[in-house]
């Protein structure tokens, strides 16, 4: 049973590399990104809260995202396993994943290591309106306030991969990490 998480800055590639690694490993790529659009799409319960927060410029809280995991996790296409994207985004949503998992617990947790300066050039470069280099910068340090503290939290399942290079070559060094770990 393969369950990941996928742990980087934005602009990283995680995004990419688990759409291709979801395919090679036969499982399914849940991302909170995703999710929030899907049950704001359906108008679900979620979905009206999430977007009233976006909608108003706020955050959505651990307790609504950590639901819409709960809730994709309990679906059939993820009990033989999973890629996790953009979950957990800090310790508390990890403990809570710890909690929902239980005795079946991750496999891997993948770092996408990338120089920050190829991050603001990568965002950049997808022409995006709100990809402007402060608003970047400003990620990249939110990342590494909320986020980067994972990397200890999960020490003992951290593989850390070179993230730049070919999207072929860096899914490769990902699938031989897991590969050596499993």
């Amino acid at each position: 049973m393969t369950r990941v998480v996928l742990v980087g800055p934005p602009g990283a590639g995680k995004g990419t590399q688990a759409k291709a690694l979801s395919a090679e490993l036969g499982v399914p790529h849940i991302s909170t990104g995703d999710l929030f659009r899907a049950h704001i799409a359906n108008n679900t319960e979620l979905g009206l809260q999430v977007k009233a927060i976006i909608d108003s410029g706020g955050l959505v809280p651990d307790e609504v995202t950590n639901e819409m995991v709960r809730v994709r996790l309990a679906e059939a296409d993820a009990q033989g396993g999973f890629l996790l994207d953009g979950f957990p985004r800090n310790t508390g949503q990890a403990d809570f994943l710890r909690a929902v998992l239980g005795a079946d617990e991750l496999n891997a947790v993948v770092e996408f290591k990338i120089d920050e300066d190829v991050v603001v050039g990568r965002m950049l470069g997808r022409g995006r309106a709100d990809d402007n280099e402060g608003v970047i910068r400003h990620r990249l340090e939110v990342y590494r306030k909320e986020t980067a503290p994972l990397l200890d939290y999960y020490a003992a399942l951290l593989i850390s991969i070179d993230a730049v290079g070919e999207v072929g070559e860096v899914t490769q060094r990902v699938l031989s990490a897991l590969r050596g770990r499993a």
